[in-house]
């Protein structure tokens, strides 16, 4: 059994540890506000921001008792925020616009990476250098990704073969042809350890440009703004503490998903900042959390292009900016 099978099945295992557990926690004392943010996936660096600022204490010293329940591959953030399971949610912004088409309330209210960092990973010395090249090769893709119905589109790739992703890179070591999605912050780190060097293509470089978001129902956001307030400031509080230094985060991160190994949560943190994923360009911070209208209103017409979204809605009401106002 390679390395990414026992990761897979340590996570499947995790996971129900997590759920299980998540269905049990105190009621806040001290005065503080119970806040559920519901992660996207199992305990990762990705999250580094949100632990960082919960092990700091920074949600506590605006009042806030946050509980952040881990994620997988069997569980929507969407739905448990819609649901009122949770009160926040890590997520997509073109995950929030295709929900409030289909009448979810969501709406994102900060921005945790400026870019995706999913893309597509080849072997170093592959002819594939642009989306383009993709033609005429076979692509492993989780079925259904948007993403990829938008590369599909944009350039024209009538001859690209589509098979199913795994949860692992082993055909990706054993075949010098395999191409397969990838996160920047992961399956490389994987192929390296294994002696093979990769290349990624990032799908924002396409145009197809989504923001990592935080997200409520529209109902919370009104009945609660400070709290929503007060969140997204300790939030952005710990991302930039995590950028400086992640040691806090991966302590905590480790405990709670012991399949993570410190080289790898080192190379994670090291992609999101060499990457500026989360900070965006501004080498300031200036970036961090911000959304930009004109990003999410393109985002909303390439949706509507691939027929993502079948039904015109306002793609304002999906966001909002009064938490993050620019600088």
């Amino acid at each position: 059994m390679d390395m990414s099978c026992r990761l897979y099945i340590g996570f499947f295992l995790l996971s129900i540890a997590l759920l299980l557990n998540s269905c049990h926690h105190a009621p806040s004392d001290n005065g503080l506000t119970k806040v559920i943010l519901q992660a996207d996936w199992y305990p990762q660096p990705e999250h580094g921001g949100f632990y960082t600022a919960l092990e700091k204490g920074y949600y506590k010293q605006e009042g806030l008792d946050v509980e952040i329940h881990s994620g997988g591959p069997y569980l929507s953030a969407y739905q448990q925020v819609a649901s009122g399971g949770a009160q926040l949610g890590m997520g997509a912004s073109d995950r929030i616009l295709e929900g409030v088409a289909e009448g979810q309330p969501l709406v994102a209210v900060a921005a945790t990476m400026q870019h995706d960092p999913q893309g597509i990973m080849v072997h170093a010395d592959s002819p594939v250098h642009s989306f383009t090249d993709l033609n005429g090769h076979s692509v492993a893709v989780l079925p259904g990704a948007t993403w990829f119905r938008f590369l599909t589109k944009r350039y024209q790739l009538n001859n690209v073969h589509e098979v199913p992703a795994t949860m692992s890179v082993a055909n990706f070591i054993a075949n010098p042809n395999y191409i397969q999605q990838a996160f920047a912050t992961s399956e490389p780190f994987f192929a390296r350890q294994a002696n093979v060097e990769p290349r990624l293509l990032l799908v924002s470089d396409s145009g197809f440009d989504t923001y990592r978001v935080m997200f409520t129902t529209r109902e919370f956001l009104q009945k609660h703004p400070d709290v929503i307030a007060k969140f997204v400031r300790a939030s952005l509080h710990g991302w930039r503490d995590y950028l400086s230094d992640p040691s806090v985060a991966h302590t905590a991160v480790a405990r709670l998903n012991p399949a993570l190994s410190p080289a790898w949560m080192q190379f994670s943190w090291q992609q999101l900042k060499d990457g500026q994923f989360v900070t965006g360009p501004a080498t300031d911070g200036s970036q961090l959390g911000q959304m930009d209208p004109a990003r999410w209103t393109a985002l909303y017409k390439q949706l509507l292009d691939l027929k993502v979204i079948d039904k015109e809605i306002d793609p304002t009401t999906a966001y909002t900016l009064q938490f993050v106002k620019p600088n």
